[in-house]
């Protein structure tokens, strides 16, 4: 098996190698590929030096089996023909083909099988936001259809890259100081402040990431499944948290939600609110899991249920999603 990495010197691209490292996929070799100003850096895998290839139009994907993809829309739409014209598999990471028919969008814990109808050799990777929201709502779809979902996001400044994790530094570095901080990365200081905007605001007055959360979750779920989301950036470095709110068709129990969590695929139940036990970031991020707690029976309607999930959004939103999908495919020798 040859798997390529493209966007190696990235945040994901990273944490693509982590993965491949701990993961037993039967890999052998593994080809990167970046950027002029990525290519001829060299990483350690698995004991060997690695040299980061420039992406060309050119015949480097010819022998490659899969290629795990995070290096923004633009680059991934421009390369697809490029990577995929041989016969191989782009994992992409990016928004460019989520919401494409003839593209599985997939989560593996959730809809593996789609992953199994790529007719041009892509499947996309969602959104890292409605990955860990998704994992979650499937326990609970399995006990009673979900009909709608309120959910409000606190996402980590990882989430808009390695930079944006070095100005969170800076800026509470520059603010002890006395300084005025450095705002590149986010809309506003981001450091003791959050803000209430990721992504472009659309026409409706909800921004692009929130009707990420909306359109994705109904083609993951293969749903009529309604989704209201508002999407904040805090001061945390990594993984990020969710308060959700959801209706069911039927009443469904804490009893019933809290074994059902248990006993899902990809989540960690952690819910002993008396005992201060519950998910967050200071001990979430760098775990693959989707941790769940704080669940209670809405207080307003007999069918609602709310309950408090946390995810690193590098690892689970992102490349973990990704490795998992090859590995569902090689399970069953689709690859």
């Amino acid at each position: 098996m040859k798997i390529a990495i493209v966007g190696a010197s990235g945040a994901v691209g990273q944490e693509f190698l982590k993965i491949l490292e701990e993961h037993n996929l039967p890999l052998d070799e593994l080809v990167l590929f970046g950027s002029e100003r990525s290519a001829g850096r060299k990483y350690t895998f698995r004991g060997e030096a690695l040299t980061v290839k420039l992406l060309q139009h050119n015949y480097d994907f010819r022998d490659i089996d899969i290629a795990l993809v995070s290096a923004g829309a633009g680059t991934s739409r421009e390369f697809a023909d490029t990577i995929t014209k041989h016969g191989t598999l782009m994992i992409d990471n990016s928004s460019a083909f989520r919401m494409d028919a003839d593209v599985p969008l997939v989560v593996p814990e959730v809809n593996p099988e789609d992953a199994l109808n790529a007719p041009r050799r892509i499947i996309a990777n969602p959104n890292c936001t409605t990955i860990q929201m998704v994992v979650a709502l499937n326990a609970i779809e399995k006990l009673s259809h979900i009909r709608r979902v309120h959910v409000s996001t606190y996402q980590s400044a990882s989430g808009a890259g390695a930079a944006a994790m070095q100005e969170l530094e800076t800026q509470y570095a520059e603010l002890t100081a006395g300084k005025e901080p450095t705002v590149e990365k986010f809309a506003f200081q981001l450091a003791y402040n959050v803000i209430p905007h990721i992504d472009v605001f659309t026409d409706n007055g909800y921004t692009k990431e929130e009707m990420k959360m909306y359109n994705e979750t109904r083609k993951i779920m293969h749903s009529d499944i309604e989704v209201s989301a508002t999407c904040v950036r805090v001061p945390v470095m990594r993984a990020h948290s969710e308060s959700i709110w959801l209706e069911t068709e039927r009443p469904v129990s804490v009893e019933e939600a809290r074994k059902a969590f248990s006993e899902g695929e990809g989540i960690v139940l952690m819910d002993d609110p008396q005992n201060k036990v519950y998910p967050m970031p200071l001990f979430i991020a760098g775990k693959e899991p989707v941790y769940v707690g704080r669940i209670r029976k809405d207080l307003t309607n007999s069918n609602g249920l709310t309950f408090w999930c946390v995810s690193d959004q590098i690892k689970k939103g992102a490349a973990l999603n990704a490795v998992q999908i090859a590995e569902w495919l090689i399970a069953k020798s689709a690859i």
